[in-house]
This record gives C-alpha cells, sequence and structure tokens, in this order.
C-alpha cells in the first residue's frame, strides 16, 4: 500500500503541476522545414480505431445534414485555399464541408473531415486569413491532437477516480486534486493549440500567403469579443488573459506570439483578398442574413463596420445593417432601420425585399402612408410573392 501510495502523491504533484495556474502557452520557434508527411494513415491501436469510427459515423450523418452546404464551387474554393496552405500531398485526402452556421469556427475530424462554418467565411477578409485557420486545424489532424486528448483526459479521470481512497493518505485534500486534474485537462488543450499555430506557420511559410495574417484573425476576434460584450452592458476583456477553464490560449497572447514569430521569420506574399471577395460574393447575401438572425447585435455591428472598410458601404451590408437594426426594434432603431434600407437602394440593391424591409419599419414608426407606399412598391416588383396577402392587408389599412 505504501508503494501505492507514493505512486499516487507522484501522479498527484504531476497534475498539481498542470493544473494550478494556466501559464502562457508553450511557443516553441516554428520551422520553415515541415515535418514528413504520412499520406494514407491507418489506425493502429484500439483507441485509435475507436476515434476513427466515431469520426466516419459523425461524418456520415454530417452528409444528411440539413447546415452543409453542397455549393459545389465554394466547397472547392474552400479546398483550395487548404490546399495552397498546407500543400497539395498533405490536402489530397482532406474532405471539406461548410456548414451555414453564423459563429467563427472550424474543426477537422481523426479521419480527415474538415468542417468550415459560415461564419468564418463571412469575418475573414482574404485568403491568407482563411489559410492561416483551416492550416491550424490541419495541424491539430497531422498532431493526432485529437487521440491525444482522449488519452489525457482518460488518464485524469483514472486519477481523479482514486481521490476518494487514496487522496488523503497522499496528504492531498481531494477538492483541490479534483481542480487540479480538470485544469490539467485545459492546460494539455492549450499546450495543443499553441502547438497547431506553430505548425500552421510552418505551412505558410511554405505557401504563397503571408504567414502575418495569422495574427490578423485573433486581433479580430478581440475586436468583435469586446463589441459583443459592451453592447449586452458587460465589461470588454480589457486583460484579455486566459482562465483556468480556457481550452484555447487568449487572443491577445495568441495574436501576440503569432504577430512575433512572423516577424523573426517573416514570409511575404499575397493576400488574396479579391479572390476572395470574388468567391464569397454569391453567398454573402445568404451569410449576412443569418449573421443577421443570430441575435448577436454588437458582434454583428462590429462585423459590419469591419466590412465596410474593405469596399464601402455596399447595398448588401446596408441592406443586412437594416435588418440587424429594425430586428431590435425600438423607435429609434426604425428610424436608422429605414435610413439604411434607403440607402440600400440608392446604392443599387435590387432585391424586392428592401421595400418589404423599409415598407414594415416605417409603418412600425408610425409613417403609415409611406409604409404602404414602400409595401406597394415590393408587391409591385415581387408580384408572386409567398406573403402578398398578408403585405396586401397591412397596405388596404387605413
Amino acid at each position: 500500500m505504501g508503494r501505492l501510495t507514493v505512486a499516487f502523491g507522484a501522479a498527484v504533484a504531476g497534475v498539481l503541476l498542470a493544473g494550478t495556474a494556466p501559464p502562457p502557452p508553450a511557443t516553441t520557434p516554428f520551422s520553415t522545414t515541415l515535418p514528413p508527411y504520412v499520406q494514407a494513415y491507418e489506425p493502429t491501436t484500439v483507441d485509435e480505431r475507436g476515434l476513427w469510427m466515431e469520426a466516419d459515423e459523425q461524418e456520415r450523418t454530417l452528409r444528411d445534414s440539413a447546415l452543409v452546404m453542397h455549393e459545389d464551387d465554394l466547397n472547392r474554393y474552400v479546398k483550395g485555399v487548404l490546399c495552397k496552405a498546407v500543400g497539395q500531398e498533405r490536402c489530397r485526402s482532406v474532405r471539406v464541408y461548410v456548414l451555414e452556421v453564423p459563429q467563427f469556427n472550424a474543426s477537422m475530424s481523426p479521419n480527415g473531415t474538415m468542417r468550415v462554418w459560415s461564419g468564418l467565411l463571412l469575418r475573414v477578409q482574404n485568403e491568407a486569413e482563411l489559410a492561416a485557420i483551416l492550416g491550424h486545424e490541419f495541424a491539430h489532424f497531422e498532431l493526432r491532437h485529437g487521440l491525444r486528448a482522449f488519452k489525457q483526459a482518460r488518464s485524469s479521470t483514472d486519477v481523479a477516480a482514486w481521490v476518494g481512497l487514496l487522496g488523503a493518505a497522499a496528504g492531498v485534500s481531494p477538492a483541490a486534486l479534483q481542480m487540479s486534474v480538470i485544469g490539467g485537462i485545459y492546460r494539455f488543450s492549450r499546450d495543443q493549440e499553441a502547438a497547431a499555430d506553430m505548425l500552421s506557420l510552418g505551412y505558410m511559410a511554405n505557401s504563397p500567403y503571408p504567414n502575418a495574417a495569422a495574427a490578423d484573425v485573433w486581433r479580430y476576434v478581440m475586436g468583435e469579443d469586446d463589441a459583443r460584450s459592451i453592447s449586452r452592458g458587460l465589461m470588454p476583456k480589457q486583460a484579455y488573459s486566459s482562465g483556468f477553464f480556457d481550452t484555447h490560449p487568449a487572443s491577445l497572447a495568441r495574436a501576440t506570439y503569432l504577430q512575433e514569430e512572423a516577424m523573426r521569420q517573416p514570409h511575404p506574399g499575397d493576400y488574396g483578398a479579391k479572390a476572395y471577395r470574388d468567391a464569397m460574393r454569391p453567398y454573402l447575401a445568404r451569410f449576412l442574413a443569418a449573421q443577421v438572425k443570430a441575435n448577436d447585435f454588437g458582434g454583428s455591428e462590429y462585423l459590419l463596420q469591419k466590412m465596410s472598410g474593405v469596399e464601402g458601404w455596399t447595398g448588401d451590408l446596408l441592406f443586412a445593417r437594416g435588418q440587424l437594426y429594425r430586428s431590435r426594434g425600438n423607435p429609434r432603431d426604425l428610424a436608422t432601420a429605414s435610413q439604411f434600407f434607403r440607402e440600400a437602394i440608392t446604392q443599387g440593391y435590387a432585391e424586392p425585399v428592401v421595400y418589404r424591409e423599409l415598407g414594415l419599419s416605417l409603418m412600425r414608426n408610425g409613417e403609415q402612408a409611406d409604409g404602404r407606399t414602400a409595401l406597394q412598391e415590393y408587391l409591385t416588383r415581387s408580384p408572386d410573392a409567398s406573403d402578398r396577402g398578408m403585405i396586401n392587408a397591412l397596405v388596404a389599412t387605413k
């Protein structure tokens, strides 16, 4: 029993060291020489086979999901950016799925399935920024982080299972040990994120894109987070420090070490801004509509402001901004929304729905005559509208 207690005490000490506080991520400088890549990796252990089977089942479910965007041009384009970032050999077997989800996210499964959310495509401003994010997710895949995280969580859970039996004998508070076990899991995840960041910079150094783009993404994330907090009456995250339960490095720390590494080994290139805007233009209205429905006024307003800095306030952006303000619905917002809808029309926004949104905003704000005029214009421009009966009733209201 004494040997077991000693061994347990050593395990406890290791977990405590891992979980006491979230120090800065271990950022080993990135290398421009990429590691050898195994194109067709086959799972060998029981753990690996279990994870691969689960990932395969999730992919089968994903194929039938209503969230998947099946537009071939979009999927080919996104995978093309990934291939430019990590190289043709590495990306050959990756299967990319673009999902219509308005939040900022991408992920990759152990079996080579990559998921890219439309909210990410809306927020990045060029191919280089998209390449940095996709390269980061691919780095998790190449480094087998999914399997390692599974093993880490399982081993930490095994340690926690002994707390009630041997914790007192080891001289450690069970509550303190449980928190340390949890902290160790989150710290492990943060270290994986930093390692993926460094490998992603290595990809970028061998790509046509500048590696400085990686830091740009996280500076944007900080700005949107602050705008969201302020809109909800909360304090912005001025310190930008990782908390005990954070699974990722803080955005400020991340932007800082990515920028420092990019400056240490700069790799110039083409950001691909115009090519990116051209590729996203057919889907912009759809992505913006999903964003407006996300019930995130502050984040959405910040996003629209940032997008307007590229090509100005286009009709698409003005229409989305009008919808955003109309959705909040107080009298001042309705007046502002009406102004944005009118500006969208002036900018050449040609979809008939802009007249419906303008008319509804005006009528809700008490401007009945102007509202009915706008709604009548909507019916004229959209004679087969599915809501024609309801709009006719509003137009006839005196």
